[in-house]
Parts: C-alpha cells; structure tokens; sequence
C-alpha cells in the first residue's frame, strides 16, 4: 500500500528464499485484506462503506497473485503460509486500533510500510519470478481512497487527529519489528545492520509522508 523509497540499498543478501518469502507476503496480504474487510464492516456510513469494499478488494488481488506464484512453483498456497500465521496474526492484534478510525490508519500506515519493504526485499529473489513479485507488490493499493476517508473523519471532528497522530506514531515500532521478522539473517550482525539501517531510516520517511498526508505530525 506504498510507494517504493527512492535510495537503492541492496537488501539481497538478507532476502529469505522463495517459498519462505511468498508465504510471509501472501499471508500478510491476507492479513491486510481480513483488516479492510474488518473496517467495511463497521464503517460509519454506505459510502464509507463502499470506498473501502475497494480498497479491501485490492488487497485480495495482491493476496491471490502471490498464491498464484506459490502455486507456479508447485507448492499449496496455504501449506505455504502456514508457518507465519501466528506471528502475524499477532501483529494484527496489537495494531488493531481501539475504534474504526484507528484501525483504518492501521490499514494505511502498516500495509504501507510493509509493502514498501517487501519491494525492497525481493532484490534478492531470483529472475522472472522477483520481476512478477515486484508488479505484484507495487500495484495499487488504494491508499488515496483511505486517505480521503480518513481526512474527512478529521476535517468532522479536529480533535480526532491528536489521537491519530499518537496512534501512527506508535504504529512504527511494531511494524518494523514484523519488517525484520521477514529477513533472513547472515552471520555478520554489523554487516546486516549496515544494510538495515538506510532502508528503515527510508521507510521511516514514507511512514512520515503518509501521516503528512493527513495532517497528522509523525
């Protein structure tokens, strides 16, 4: 749900193998898409509603085009995925939020982080299928309809966005935990770090441009 950082920083050496990545990205995706779905649900109005039934609906066309590449490589997609679903079920809880507006920033702010790190992880994957993954994880995710909605929950009510601004704040440390959960390390912890470092300190960047995007201070 993001736009790719602008400084390349080579993440290949730190990226899992195939299987492990498609499992991790396409349980995620399901993850974003079961979060949308969520806030479709309790949206406050029909067209709130409807706005965001779209944006779900992205989110499951990035999820089934990952089970897709799964499947092209001859694996079952939910034997796959299977491994990571505790771990990001878990993220999903402590990013809920505690109403409907907390929860669609979390769709914004987290599904944005995520797939701007995962664009830049799959550097490392191999040939045809790292280009597939790549158009798969930069197509539209919806993030100007999420935006508009959450603006004018604001521009209703001015003192909702302290909150939220406190909200995407916290929202940071979590999600880049779940980030480095993705890697696969080397043995040289300083080397990795070196790597790390740059692409966070971009990602925090995006996370800051989104949050401006609202008026909201990062």
């Amino acid at each position: 749900m993001g736009e790719t950082p602008s400084t390349k920083v080579d993440l290949a050496t730190l990226t899992p193998d195939l299987t492990t990545f498609l499992g991790k990205s396409a349980y995620l995706q399901l993850a974003v898409f079961e979060n949308l779905s969520r806030v479709v649900r309790t949206a406050p109005s029909t067209e709130a509603k409807s706005a965001l039934s779209q944006v779900a609906g992205l989110a499951l066309i990035k999820h089934q085009g990952l089970v897709a590449e799964i499947e092209r490589h001859g694996a079952d997609a939910a034997t796959t995925m299977q491994p990571f679903v505790s771990e990001i079920d878990r993220f999903q809880r402590v990013t809920e939020g505690n109403d409907w507006f907390e929860s669609v920033t979390s769709c914004y702010l987290t599904a944005g982080f995520l797939d701007d790190f995962l664009v830049r992880l799959s550097t490392g994957l191999p040939g045809a299928a790292g280009d597939r993954i790549v158009a798969i994880l930069e197509a539209d995710s919806g993030e100007a309809v999420v935006v508009s909605e959450l603006l004018a929950a604001i521009e209703t009510n001015p003192s909702l966005g302290a909150r939220l601004a406190m909200w995407g704040r916290r929202l940071v440390g979590d999600t880049m935990l779940l980030a480095r959960w993705t890697l696969r390390p080397s043995d040289n912890h300083d080397s990795d770090e070196a790597r790390i470092e740059p692409v966070f300190t971009e990602l925090i960047a995006a996370h800051t441009r989104r949050m401006d995007a609202l008026g909201l201070t990062a």
